[in-house]
């Protein structure tokens, strides 16, 4: 399949003149309520640089509803995992205001925060997010309305994810991801799934659609992607048996080319299955199968 023709990519913002820092500014924090004494004391030390910077902090929980950012934020961080930050990201974006964000790692994968090179560090962190003008323009997938930050996938990948326990991933983390996939060995699913995209159609029986370099951690199937690039980079693989999906995974950790694959690249794509198989997007089961992915509109800043 021939790839479209590149779209320009927007530029970053100039950056000002001298490098001056930016004036005290307010900073909405969303964070989790629940998280653990050992999060708490990290989300405090963050709280605590930002206003040793000057700003204002207003802190949010982050944990379901539907999130809004409050009058007078110029700033808005993330403080958690790839799911907290879509959440965020969404509320941003709603906002008429067009407003920077900044994500601070502090869950179980963090793709984002690894693809804009966030530091965990507080101090390091705040002084990127409040002294540096540049702003790094994020061209998000679409499920609907629900955004695509970093990847999403169907097939055996996100019917692992739609096992997965949450108590069990709060307390073990990524490896919540590995017993799911075991309880799953036994009875392996497989569906055919169809793909339109760039006006041909694809026969395969797994999709892996890349807005962001990195996957799963610091692995990647499309490491050409970038957030910065308003390009879908998709790798559907023909079959997903348990020895095809060996193999890539194998691929994956030897940054090798998997085979079993099509690649491509396009800014919206169809998928449709012969059942309702989930879609997982960023960590999380957003939609079910048929769903369109494009591109959103509208692009996020990032400092």
């Amino acid at each position: 399949m021939t790839p479209p023709a590149l779209p320009a990519a927007v530029p970053d913002d100039p950056v000002a003149a001298g490098d001056r820092a930016r004036q005290p500014t307010t900073v909405q924090l969303f964070v989790n309520p629940r998280a653990g004494s050992w999060r708490r004391r990290r989300i405090a030390a963050l709280k605590a640089s930002f206003e040793a910077s000057g700003a204002r902090v207003i802190l949010t929980p982050s944990l379901r509803g539907r999130l809004e950012v409050a009058s007078g934020v110029d700033h808005v961080c993330a403080v958690g995992g790839d799911g907290t930050v879509r959440h965020v990201a969404a509320a941003v974006g709603r906002d008429p205001r067009a407003l920077p964000m900044s994500v601070y790692p502090l869950g179980t994968v963090n793709l984002l925060a690894r693809e804009c090179g966030y530091s965990a560090d507080p101090d390091v962190f705040v002084r990127r997010a409040l002294v540096t003008p540049a702003r790094r323009r994020h061209y998000t997938g679409l499920i609907g309305e629900t955004l695509i930050l970093n990847c999403a996938s169907i097939g055996p990948d996100s019917m692992t994810v739609e096992r997965l326990s949450p108590r069990l991933k709060q307390l073990i983390g990524r490896a919540a991801y590995a017993v799911a996939l075991c309880r799953m060995i036994g009875s392996w699913p497989r569906h055919r799934l169809s793909i339109v995209a760039n006006g041909a159609e694809i026969a395969c029986e797994a999709v892996y659609v890349a807005k962001g370099r990195f996957f799963a951690g610091d692995w990647s199937f499309a490491a050409d992607a970038a957030v910065d690039v308003p390009l879908l980079h998709v790798v559907a693989l023909r079959y997903a048996t348990r020895l095809a999906m060996l193999r890539f995974a194998w691929a994956l950790l030897r940054e090798r080319e998997p085979g079993n694959a099509i690649r491509f690249t396009c800014t919206e794509l169809t998928i449709r299955g012969d059942a309702a198989c989930p879609v997982q997007a960023d960590g999380d089961i957003v939609a079910h199968l048929p769903v369109e992915i494009t591109l959103a509109k509208n692009t996020l800043a990032f400092a």
